[in-house]
């Protein structure tokens, strides 16, 4: 399929745009551009990435984002050269790392409520704040050479905000792990602990984030988007409340074109037309 590459309105280093995205079929990747930051996530790349995935939620064109970094790094968390420089402000910097951490949790939030599926290519390193992308991402592919960590509290500030998608994505006991103690977890670690899904060579990375990406955009959009939703609105339910939830998004899907649609293929065993509606 031929790849198409749209500009991303906020400029960084050089004037280069800090994030870069690229249309594949129905699938956008877009791609941290901070890498002598090792894609650190300054204010302007939280913004970027936020008007990037506002944009995609609202696309009928995209079904599905694959999101990496440039090399060498998938993101090393928040840009603390940048935060330390507001410690000069009147309020000692407090207003302004109030605002930024509103901002990069309203992110994380952008990719669980995005109807389209997320899924996190990473190669390098994911720490801190990145390892907070990486538990935020519905799906997770990692370089074998790939490491994880919230290494917040060896710097005296405990990874908070990682800790939210982090705690809801591995045991409470292995987040506790990575986050009292603050070391590198290795790829084969990180798969043991359910932060991502699969660990294949380095050089594999982005190319079976694609097939991931490409299977699951063959899929029916509408049901991609009733089940994501379904899917993080009953994680917060207790078991009764998730079953009724449930029943009744299962029986309103029931009456979609796409799903008469699908097992009437099945059933006639062709190859379903999804509409989307």
């Amino acid at each position: 399929m031929a790849v198409q590459s749209e500009p991303v309105p906020s400029a960084g280093e050089h004037g280069e745009a800090v994030l870069r995205r690229h249309d594949r079929g129905g699938i956008a990747v877009l791609t941290l551009n901070r890498p002598k930051a090792r894609n650190s996530l300054s204010e302007a790349l939280l913004r970027a990435l936020g008007a990037a995935l506002d944009e995609i939620a609202a696309s009928p064109d995209t079904h599905v984002v694959v999101l990496t970094g440039a090399p060498p790094a998938f993101c090393a968390g928040h840009d603390l050269r940048e935060l330390t420089a507001r410690r000069a402000d009147a309020d000692g910097g407090r207003a302004y790392f109030g605002e930024l951490m509103r901002l990069c949790s309203q992110v994380m939030q952008s990719i669980v409520r995005c109807p389209k599926p997320v899924i996190a290519a990473v190669n390098g390193i994911a720490t801190a704040a990145g390892c907070q992308l990486v538990a935020s991402c519905d799906l997770a592919v990692a370089g074998e050479s790939s490491q994880f960590a919230t290494p917040g509290v060896n710097i005296g500030l405990f990874c908070s905000t990682p800790m939210v998608a982090l705690s809801r994505n591995v045991g409470r006991k292995q987040a506790m792990e990575m986050l009292l103690l603050g070391d590198m977890l290795p790829a084969a670690r990180a798969l043991e602990f359910g932060l991502v899904n699969r660990v294949v060579p380095d050089g594999a990375v982005m190319d079976t984030a694609l097939g991931l990406a490409e299977t699951i955009a063959s899929k029916s959009p509408l049901t991609l988007r009733i089940g994501k939703q379904a899917f993080y609105a009953q994680a917060e339910m207790s078991l009764s409340e998730a079953y009724d939830y449930a029943s009744h998004v299962m029986a309103e899907n029931m009456m979609a074109r796409d799903a008469e649609e699908g097992i009437g293929a099945f059933l006639e065993k062709r190859a379903p037309r999804w509409q989307g509606c």
